[in-house]
């Protein structure tokens, strides 16, 4: 484990993220290695992807998630020209929680 790149040890993150089993598994691990801030944001910069992907404008989300715009446009441009993590954690969240994508 000495002297891994920062590509090393976001693979190591990565690994260790998926070995979680369970949502309290997964809460349990983000709060130890996350502050209470970096989990508010983080979560609703996740809400702030789903807002988006609903045609919601930017005043309406940073009203409802207490994010900037400039955040808020951030994620923005991570839905349209990101990797795809959003737009796959939000399409699993829906059939999670629904059973099925909504068209």
């Amino acid at each position: 484990m000495n002297n891994l790149n920062q590509d090393e040890l976001l693979e190591y993150l990565c690994q260790g993220l998926l070995t979680l089993q369970t949502p309290e598994e997964c809460r349990h691990f983000l709060e130890d290695l996350c502050t209470a801030s970096e989990l508010q944001e983080m979560s609703r910069r996740l809400y702030a992807a789903k807002l988006l992907s609903e045609n919601c404008i930017y005043t309406d989300i940073a009203e409802r998630t207490g994010l900037s715009t400039a955040t808020i446009s951030r994620v923005s441009k991570c839905l349209e020209y990101g990797d795809g993590g959003y737009e796959l954690a939000l399409e699993r969240l829906e059939k999670k929680i629904f059973g099925s994508t909504q068209d």
